[in-house]
């Protein structure tokens, strides 16, 4: 199973807080989460973890189309500031 930082993870199981969606901040051999709804940190095993999935909301398409346009913009800022330099 394919998960990154920054994907949103739906488990099968809640929360104590109820919500069932939880933020990726590490991944390796465990994971660290944390609760969208309360804020919580906690590691879990990967083995559990992926036991635990219903659904992988992924995130990183959407974080690679904004940093295309910002490198974008940043090369177009450069090249204006190498033109009016010479």
């Amino acid at each position: 199973m394919d998960i990154n930082v920054g994907d949103i993870l739906e488990m099968k199981k809640p929360h104590p807080c109820k919500c069932k969606t939880f933020l990726v901040l590490r991944v390796g051999m465990d994971f660290k989460l944390q609760c969208e709804n309360c804020k919580h940190q906690f590691m879990i095993s990967r083995k559990r973890a992926e036991k635990n999935i219903k659904n992988v909301i992924s995130q990183k398409e959407d974080q690679t189309e904004d940093q295309t346009e910002v490198q974008t913009e940043v090369q177009t800022q450069d090249q204006t500031e190498d033109l009016i330099e010479n």
